[in-house]
């Protein structure tokens, strides 16, 4: 099989598209014959050897990418013989292997993909669709709610922007240029505005009058976060699930406020990633739940998700346009 494998930490051109043994599935295990593979901000962080939030690095050479869906075409001893021939979607977990024409991965993993999906869309809901749910259990949208989204054009925003107009509420999403910014206008956003224009925060409080943000959904950080803030009623939720702005690798994290200053502000930050996350979904399995969730409302036309696909064996421009923000959606990998 035909796989991408890096041999050193560093810069993307050390992906490389080569010739190697296909896996075998185990005890428990199929192997999927990859359709689509997701590819994640923090694959970039890992290849260039920065731990980011994970807690280790891999051990070179090795196969990058957690995300797959496909068709399952081999099986492990003492497996259910039923998969076989599924068309499958899986997170990997911790053990890489997506950037890859075949991977393996066990059936508590999979899912089967719901017949109005592609392979490339389950793949985006699987990783980006169970987050985008995990941050909105911190909060409960209604027709009330008027959600300021920036990076609205990624593939969190993409989704967060659908569910919130799904619910009813009231979205305002900010995107880097005239491109981005037209993609969130037809995504459903009430207002897409261009967070370049330093002007823009002017701009939503036009659109506004009275009303002020009740949740800022911020995956970004930086200068846009506090303008952004300022923007944030009394009784507002900052959800926090990122600094894109200030790099991965950043150890200065995202822009929090002392207790006072949020209390003289009315309003409540919340870290919603890891630990945080799983509490408050709760449940045996909480991100299975947030999983199964994704797929049943993207089958139900709830959920969307933008996909931005590049060939398996441009990997490294697929890393490029992701570190460069040159990307609109989830990055998928089709071999």
């Amino acid at each position: 099989m035909h796989a991408i494998r890096l041999h050193a930490f560093g810069p993307a051109d050390n992906l490389t598209y080569e010739k190697t043994e296909a896996p075998e599935p185990g005890p428990g295990q199929v192997r999927v014959a990859v359709e689509a593979a997701g590819v994640h901000l923090l694959d970039t962080a890992l290849r260039q050897g920065i731990r980011g939030p994970s807690p280790e690095l891999p051990a070179l050479p090795t196969v990058p990418g957690r995300e797959v869906a496909g068709t399952v075409e081999s099986l492990g001893a003492d497996t259910d013989p039923a998969w076989l021939g599924k068309r499958v979607v899986a997170h990997l977990g911790m053990a890489p292997g997506g950037y890859a024409e075949l991977a393996v991965t066990g059936t508590d993993r999979l899912h089967e993909i719901p017949a109005p999906l592609d392979a490339a869309q389950a793949v985006a809901l699987i990783g980006t669709g169970r987050t985008a749910l995990g941050i909105l259990a911190f909060t409960t949208v209604t027709p009330d709610t008027v959600a300021l989204i920036p990076a609205a054009a990624g593939g969190i925003g993409t989704l967060l922007v659908q569910y919130v107009k799904h619910a009813g509420g009231t979205v305002v999403g900010l995107a880097g240029g005239p491109a981005k910014t037209r993609r969130v206008e037809a995504n459903g956003a009430d207002l897409a505005v261009d967070y370049t224009d330093p002007g823009w925060p002017a701009r939503v409080r036009e659109f506004l009058g009275e009303r002020r943000v009740t949740d800022l959904f911020d995956g970004v950080g930086g200068a846009t976060t506090a303008a952004a803030l300022d923007l944030l009623g009394p009784g507002g939720r900052h959800l926090i699930f990122g600094w894109s702005a200030q790099g991965i690798g950043d150890t200065a994290g995202p822009l929090l406020l002392d207790e006072a200053e949020q209390t003289r502000r009315g309003i409540t930050q919340v870290r919603t990633l890891g630990p945080a996350m799983l509490r408050q979904v709760g449940g045996a399995d909480p991100i299975r739940t947030l999983e199964v969730a994704a797929l049943d409302l993207a089958s139900r036309g709830v959920l969307a998700p933008a996909v931005d696909r590049f060939p398996l064996s441009g990997a490294a421009a697929a890393h490029r346009a992701l570190e460069s923000r040159g990307t609109t959606g989830k990055v998928v990998l089709e071999p």
